[in-house]
């Protein structure tokens, strides 16, 4: 691991626009008690993924600054090799690195079956809005784009561990005890072991999708309004483009197959659970019917 000895005040370049000389590391405030976001960040092992030294080294400080326990790689292949040998809680991500690319990287973690998943922030100089789709696509939590505050960072960080904190919590509404497994048509969700069946086989969904199936579950046929999925699941302010709630669900029907007509389109107004299964095709070829 890199040395973290660099003081604050030889951020890199990329930091400095809009963050003032040593207000870096500083813990967020906010309505949530500082002890226990202090608590939760002192558990948490970051693998922050970048293949420019002095940002690795000025954001280790950071991080390390705030509470956070952190490795690094300034790879891609490193980077699957720490995740393996030692799974983190938050990958912090660059898209360009010098061997394979960032969006590989987190394909591969997506694909790697376990059972507990990273919450995944892409933080790339990349920022069109293609390149934030496909990182969405791939299984991106969040993307933040260069140049960034570090006070911003550790708020989303933040926001995307409360988020998973109170939802792997939740149970859906007419679960019996013990969160037995629910079942619609031929599609089964365990909120026991975060797991999701079709058809008896196991289909592996991210950590943020799971949050997704569980939030539309609680109440079955209910629409739960787009404002709402972003700020109670994805975490974000209501003025957030929701392009992102729109293509973690249209990637999430594709890992569902034909139980992804499950998820129905309110147009306009959001998404809802609904018990019955209806082809993709239908769908595609008679949108009227989503509008409830």
């Amino acid at each position: 691991m890199l040395s973290q000895t660099t003081k604050e005040t030889e951020e890199p370049r990329s930091l400095i626009p809009r963050v003032p000389t040593g207000q870096g590391a500083q813990p967020a405030s906010g309505p949530h008690a500082p002890g226990a976001e202090t608590a939760r960040r002192r558990k948490s092992l970051v693998l922050l993924v970048e293949d420019e030294v002095d940002l690795v080294t000025s954001l280790s400080y950071s991080l390390e600054a705030a509470g956070y326990q952190v490795r690094s790689a300034l790879d891609g292949t490193a980077a699957l090799r720490l995740a393996t040998a030692q799974p983190p809680d938050i990958v912090l991500l660059d898209l360009m690195l010098p061997d394979i690319s960032g969006l590989e990287v987190c394909r591969r973690i997506r694909a790697s079956g376990q059972t507990s998943q990273p919450i995944v922030i892409m933080v790339t100089a990349r920022g069109e809005e293609v390149d934030r789709v496909v990182g969405f696509e791939v299984g991106a939590d969040d993307y933040l784009v260069k140049p960034f505050s570090v006070r911003e960072l550790l708020l989303r960080m933040e926001a995307r561990q409360r988020g998973q904190d109170e939802h792997e919590h939740d149970a859906p509404a007419g679960a019996a005890p013990g969160n037995a497994r629910i079942t619609i048509g031929n599609f089964e969700v365990d909120p026991d072991s975060h797991q999701v069946f079709i058809n008896g086989s196991e289909v592996h969904v991210s950590a943020l999708e799971m949050r997704f199936l569980l939030h539309l579950l609680q109440v079955p046929g209910k629409v739960r309004y787009r404002r709402e999925l972003l700020t109670e699941v994805w975490g974000y302010h209501p003025e957030v483009s929701s392009r992102t709630l729109d293509t973690h669900v249209k990637r999430l029907r594709q890992k569902l197959v034909d139980a992804g007509a499950y998820i129905d389109t309110v147009r306009g107004v959001g998404y809802r659970l609904v018990e019955r299964s209806v082809p993709s095709e239908s769908r595609e070829r008679n949108p009227g019917h989503n509008r409830g």
